[in-house]
């Protein structure tokens, strides 16, 4: 009897390993509490990995050295399966960017966590980090601007635009995006404006080229999964995959959530929709932009920048020199250059 019932624990144990292991494959990535659980793979191979060593020094007791054993083979697994997935996104993020051409486009995507993060740190970033379009949740419309009028004192200027939800508390109520002039005049589309096609709870910002040639440029703020807005975080993304259609697209910010929660969302092999993440196509997709007080290689990677097939990503940097600048984020950079 107690032999039947080790191996169905053994059993038990080697299917919820698989699932939290392979979740898109049964499709129960966005699924509470396993949506959650998968977002930190870095700590679930830590725990399978302890998990194994546990089982092997129960082993030494004869009587329950079978199922010791067995238990210790499926965490074991479990722990290299865990380990590739996080090796086939990238490495540790050591690499800089690449040198930037004319032709190059420099996105950067920074939750701000409202006032924790001083304009001036995000504009000297934003500057040291050439970039072209700033993405940047939790950020209202008045520290845009002084982000821009910092970088402009730089020698960088950006145009400032946002996107805001009255209704939500004020420091996550509002998303800012920053455009450089030499990408030419955008403006924020009216739906975004006032809501009528938006994520469910925190703003995006659609902003679109006014002369129509360049890429449509989406800053992002999905809600957060926690129990109570579940569906709200599954109908943000699925909007978000919608935004990314086969037109010419790049989208950057707080998606609060990791590829594997982006599992049949995409389209002919992208990650969402037709848009790709740059992190994990560039070598940085393991690296957690969240929480900036863990390692990133145990944190959640749940900041992304993609874009659609115009745009080719060349290299990303996720920044963990600025772990005390105030924000629970960490930045994220891309440098696109053109496809074709």
């Amino acid at each position: 009897m107690l032999r039947l019932l080790g191996i169905l624990v053994t059993v038990l144990c080697a299917i919820a390993a698989t699932v939290l292991t392979f979740p898109g494959f049964f499709r129960v990535e966005r699924i509470y509490p396993i949506a959650q659980i998968v977002s930190f793979r870095g700590i679930l191979a830590l725990v399978f990995a302890a998990a194994a060593l546990l089982a092997l020094l129960f082993a030494v007791a004869r009587p329950i050295r079978a199922f010791a054993l067995s238990l210790a083979i499926v965490a074991g697994l479990a722990t290299v399966a865990n380990v590739a997935v996080l090796s086939t996104r990238g490495g540790l993020g050591s690499d800089p960017l690449p040198a930037k051409t004319d032709a190059s486009i420099r996105v950067m995507t920074w939750n701000t966590a409202g006032p924790a993060t001083p304009p001036e740190t995000i504009a000297k970033i934003a500057v040291a980090m050439d970039a072209d379009i700033v993405a940047l949740p939790e950020t209202t419309i008045e520290t845009g601007e002084s982000v821009a009028i910092a970088m402009r004192d730089l020698g960088h200027r950006m145009w400032a635009h946002h996107a805001s939800d009255p209704s939500t508390e004020w420091d996550a109520g509002s998303t800012t995006l920053l455009i450089s002039p030499e990408l030419g005049d955008y403006a924020v589309i009216e739906s975004s404006l006032d809501g009528s096609s938006n994520t469910s709870t925190v703003p995006s910002a659609v902003a679109m080229p006014v002369s129509g040639e360049g890429p449509t440029v989406v800053a992002v703020h999905a809600v957060a999964p926690r129990p109570s807005y579940m569906r709200n975080w599954r109908d943000d993304l699925q909007w978000l995959a919608d935004q990314c259609g086969n037109g010419n697209v790049i989208m950057a910010g707080d998606f609060n959530a990791t590829v594997d929660h982006m599992a049949g969302l995409g389209l002919d092999g992208a990650t969402l929709g037709h848009c790709t993440d740059a992190a994990a196509e560039t070598g940085n997709g393991a690296l957690g932009t969240w929480a900036a007080d863990m390692p990133a290689i145990l944190g959640a990677p749940i900041d992304h920048v993609m874009a659609t097939r115009q745009w080719r990503a060349t290299g990303s940097l996720v920044l963990r020199s600025l772990d005390d600048s105030g924000s629970d984020h960490r930045p994220l950079i891309v440098q696109y250059d053109p496809a074709g």
